[in-house]
């Protein structure tokens, strides 16, 4: 892309809109101020995409895993969700480095499908992210009140029959507050947290791989498979959950300081290092204790721990791991979820407010804001609001990757000369053929949550599921039809908005 186009395309939507005849005036100042920060490197982003792809799950939901379908039916569902997760992790390698600007989907959308298409796939993986940053916040004083027993003071009120404290609930919300300020700060600082908090993770991690071999024994990982496919299909559902995360890395390409063909790489290679982590803690914990044991488990990889060490401190030290990983996906996808805001807003489709910059530190500081009240809210609702946001968000965050699939398909027939500085499957057919089957096999994974189906979702996530869509119908009908895709799709998007106010 010459320098000319960059500089047009990083243009805000008030300066596009004067261009056109809009009566509003744009100083040189504002007309600089939708650029971001290119201050982010190899390990600053890697650390983006893996931290959000092994947060809390892997904590809480372990037990349950190997409870449905067995140690090793559970490896095997996580095994092939790892691949179905790198074959979509392909497609975004290829269009990230061929477009690496903020907003990931929203940009390969814009090109291949147009605007209104870009908006549902934009729309759909902020909701997905949305929902996992609310779950973060309710999820940190679930796992602080097992290191501080005497945490729930002050009883609010009961939500689902759980009963909802003050104190409890000010540990989230005031996390919300801290790590909302920190993105705010800059994305260099939270890059730099990120790494630091994904050490730690490696370490704990390293730790059960040392208890397993020291203080495991393969006998407890019996049962090796149980619950048929209806026990694979109850771990493979949760898969988008686990492993959403990895597009972080396109939504800040734009701020990393690296070749875009190396950003496409971290993509797979978040991917990859995620799968392999949740192997891991799936065969680890299974090694700890017998099925039984693991069964009755509140939390059972911090009682794996606790049992591979003889150690109920060591208990203690998962769960200090569990919070990192709350911390480490909630910076990721609150990072992500604002640059996708803020490339919406930049492009009209979103009020202009969400596309403010902080003046000092380059970031998206409206769209944080909004997506922290949201956070900070979240832990009033309670613990069953866990389940409800885990399963809320899933089938938004598979709209969205089969979207990008059909993106890539597009656009590697309508414009194979594209400068594609990554360029999966070859020069024949085999990056069709990665567009195809990643298309596919999120239908498959999308059509689980319908009803009828082993894991068809409760009333209460459609309910939440619904409502963000509700919101947003309202954004799509604002955006005007018969704008065709094409590389300058957000410039006559901007002008045909600027015609229409003026």
């Amino acid at each position: 892309m010459c320098q000319s186009e960059q500089d047009t395309r990083r243009t805000s939507p008030s300066r596009a809109a004067a261009t056109t005849g809009d009566t509003i005036t744009v100083t040189h100042h504002q007309s600089t101020d939708s650029s971001l920060l290119k201050v982010l490197g190899n390990r600053d982003a890697l650390a983006l995409g893996f931290g959000a792809m092994i947060g809390f799950g892997w904590v809480v939901l372990t037990g349950g895993w190997i409870n449905d379908a067995g140690t090793m039916g559970a490896v095997t569902a996580m095994i092939a969700g790892g691949i179905i997760m790198c074959i979509v992790g392909l497609t975004y390698a290829e269009l990230t480095a061929a477009m690496p600007k903020a907003g990931g989907e929203h940009n390969f959308l814009l090109r291949a499908m147009g605007p209104r298409w870009s908006f549902v796939g934009s729309w759909a993986i902020t909701g997905g992210y949305v929902t996992i940053v609310a779950f973060e916040a309710v999820a940190l004083p679930r796992t602080a009140g097992y290191l501080f027993p005497n945490l729930s003071q002050i009883p609010l009120w009961q939500i689902a029959g759980e009963q909802v404290h003050l104190t409890w609930a000010l540990v989230g919300a005031v996390a919300a507050v801290v790590i909302t300020g920190i993105n705010i700060f800059g994305v260099k600082l939270a890059g730099v947290v990120q790494t630091f908090v994904v050490l730690f993770l490696l370490i704990i991690g390293a730790m059960l791989v040392v208890g397993s071999f020291t203080g495991g024994s393969t006998v407890n990982m019996q049962p090796f498979f149980t619950g048929g496919m209806g026990g694979f299909f109850a771990v493979l559902v949760v898969v988008p959950f686990l492993f959403v995360g990895f597009d972080v890395i396109p939504q800040s390409a734009e701020e990393v300081d690296v070749a875009p063909r190396q950003i496409g790489k971290l993509v797979v290679v978040a991917v990859i290092l995620a799968t392999i982590w949740y192997v891991m803690i799936v065969l680890t914990t299974s090694s700890s204790m017998s099925a039984a044991a693991i069964g009755q488990a509140d939390i059972a990889t911090a009682d794996a721990m606790g049992a591979l060490f003889g150690s109920d401190a060591m208990a203690k030290v998962l769960l200090a791991g569990g919070i990192a990983g709350i911390l480490t996906s909630w910076n990721s996808l609150l990072l992500g979820a604002s640059r996708l805001m803020f490339s919406m807003a930049r492009s009209g489709m979103l009020p202009a407010w969400f596309g403010v910059l902080h003046p000092k530190f380059r970031t998206p500081t409206n769209a944080l804001v909004f997506i922290g009240v949201l956070s900070f809210i979240g832990p009033f609702f309670g613990t069953q609001m866990l389940g409800w946001l885990v399963d809320s968000g899933a089938p938004s965050i598979v709209i969205a990757y089969i979207l990008v699939a059909v993106a890539f398909v597009v656009l590697r027939r309508r414009e194979p000369k594209m400068d594609r500085p990554l360029r999966v499957g070859g020069k024949g057919n085999g990056g069709l053929v990665i567009g195809f089957a990643a298309a596919v096999l999120c239908l498959a994974l999308l059509s689980l949550y319908l009803p009828g189906m082993p894991a068809a979702l409760s009333l209460e996530p459609w309910v939440l599921f619904a409502l963000w869509w509700v919101g947003g119908v309202f954004f799509y009908l604002r955006i005007p039809a018969g704008i065709a895709p094409g590389h300058d799709a957000e410039e006559r998007l901007l002008a045909r908005l600027g015609s229409r106010r003026s």
